[in-house]
């Protein structure tokens, strides 16, 4: 009989480690306070064994509201540190709240220095909750990670036995378990059973080998979002100017327009020095670099959403100032 693959499990929080009152409390679990650690969570699922030899590694457990730079540039850190010290080591599943976890995957996808799968999940009910989905999530996720097809797909995102590309992937409902989409492309893959089916791949470039090294940085640049609504006069765009950002994507009006006030502040902005990247709140789609856009100065996010915009842009802003090359970053990845 074949050793069963070593697969490491990264918890950082979120719905998935966490107890509500009861095994009805779906919506205000979080008000207990109480998350498992890694540890705890593998103790809990018990049917991860049928499928891997899972690794708890330690981190911290919080909400994902409160994770951003700092745990993207640790958790890049731990996966490096736990491949060299685990060699045998055949993916790394890190668990995460679902209000962020597509911003993570986006960064992870961008900054990783290990060639193994990297699988994000979640959850949207609570392990604590009647019918949650936190351990059928969690053996999915650990079953594309050890997958030997899984290697080279980039960062992965698994929930609802669906696989998902992090550069694409976007939740879209606050409580439906069908809440992971990617509404351009579709999905990469379904987790079905005990078998991890591949339909197709991404072709936009990600880690690792990319340029984008945070493991020593202490912060990225000021990234900003401005969001576009009818009669949007520029105030935000100038307080962000003011409070220092580097650049400032905007969450525009499909296929990428301003109301007029919020345009006028926008181009003096990117005239003044600001990297500005036009985005849509749309969704979904393509940004169409436009003459007046090209004239401006102004970058099209292609089809990212205005969140992975922002990543993107701040990444690209820690290599270079050049607004071809940050153009090109947003061609290629």
């Amino acid at each position: 009989m074949a050793a069963k693959p070593t697969v490491a499990f990264i918890g950082t929080g979120g719905t998935i480690s966490s107890l509500g009152r009861d095994s009805l409390d779906i919506l205000d679990y979080s008000a207990t306070d109480r998350r498992l650690d890694a540890q705890a969570i593998v103790a809990a699922v018990p049917e991860l064994a049928r499928v891997a030899e899972v690794l708890p590694v330690p981190f911290r457990a919080v909400p994902s509201p409160a994770i951003g730079f700092a745990e993207w540039r640790d958790l890049v850190r731990l996966c490096e540190e736990t491949v060299a010290a685990h060699p045998e080591c055949a993916g790394i599943v890190i668990g995460h709240g679902t209000a962020t976890l597509e911003e993570t995957a986006y960064a992870l996808s961008l900054t990783l220095t290990v060639p193994v799968p990297v699988v994000l999940v979640g959850s949207q009910r609570p392990m604590s909750a009647l019918s949650s989905d936190a351990a059928l999530n969690l053996v999915a996720a650990v079953r594309t990670a050890a997958a030997p097809e899984s290697r080279g797909r980039g960062v992965l995102v698994v929930l609802n036995d669906e696989i998902q590309a992090a550069r694409d992937v976007t939740k879209t409902s606050v409580t439906r378990l069908q809440t992971f989409r990617t509404p351009d492309f579709g999905i990469l893959g379904h987790v079905d059973g005990d078998r991890v089916h591949y339909y197709r791949r991404t072709e936009r470039a990600h880690a690792p080998g990319t340029p984008f090294d945070i493991r020593s940085l202490a912060g990225l640049p000021r990234v900003d979002i401005a969001y576009a609504y009818a009669d949007a006069d520029g105030t935000a765009v100038r307080a962000f100017q003011a409070a220092g950002a580097e650049g400032i994507v905007c969450a525009a009006l499909a296929p990428g327009m301003l109301p007029p006030a919020e345009a006028e502040a926008i181009t003096a902005a990117a005239a003044s020095g600001v990297a500005v990247v036009m985005s849509t709140r749309a969704g979904s789609g393509l940004v169409p670099l436009t003459t007046r856009l090209r004239d401006e100065g102004i970058l099209s996010a292609d089809t990212l959403t205005p969140q992975k915009a922002r990543i993107l842009l701040a990444l690209g802003l820690t290599v270079t100032q050049d607004r071809r090359t940050l153009a090109e970053f947003f061609a290629r990845y």
